[in-house]
């Protein structure tokens, strides 16, 4: 798993949004976004490239609450704090990793805090 790296200053990408697929378009492994019934290669690789911009803001900003969740689970004011051993067993990362997510978490959290919001926009 590749290391978190903070991007406060580089602007959030506004990708095409990702449409949730019907379970029966889904379960088809043929099926991906319709993008098998794109001929245009043009309009396939436009539509593509959307998609994979879509994944990859929707990975970075999901890696973004993880740390944020593992920086609050690590709290020592809580009552109830996990050890890096622990979160990195529910997470399934390694317990250096957990720890470079404990410490990017609290990174995003200092600097939202300074915003008025725990959210990381």
């Amino acid at each position: 798993m590749a290391e978190p790296t903070p991007r406060r200053n580089e602007p959030r990408l506004r990708p095409a949004p990702l449409l949730f697929e019907p379970a029966e378009a889904a379960s088809d492994p043929e099926h991906f976004f319709d993008l098998e019934s794109i001929d245009d290669p043009r309009a396939l690789l436009a539509r593509s490239t959307e998609l994979a911009q879509a994944f990859r803001a929707a990975a970075d900003r999901a890696v973004e609450f993880q740390a944020m969740a593992a920086a609050q689970l690590a709290d020592p004011r809580r009552f109830d704090r996990l050890t890096p051993a622990d979160i990195a067993e529910r997470a399934e990362w390694t317990e250096d990793y957990a720890k470079k997510m404990v410490e990017y978490g609290r990174d995003l959290m200092s600097g939202a805090e300074g915003r008025g919001s725990a959210d990381p926009v």
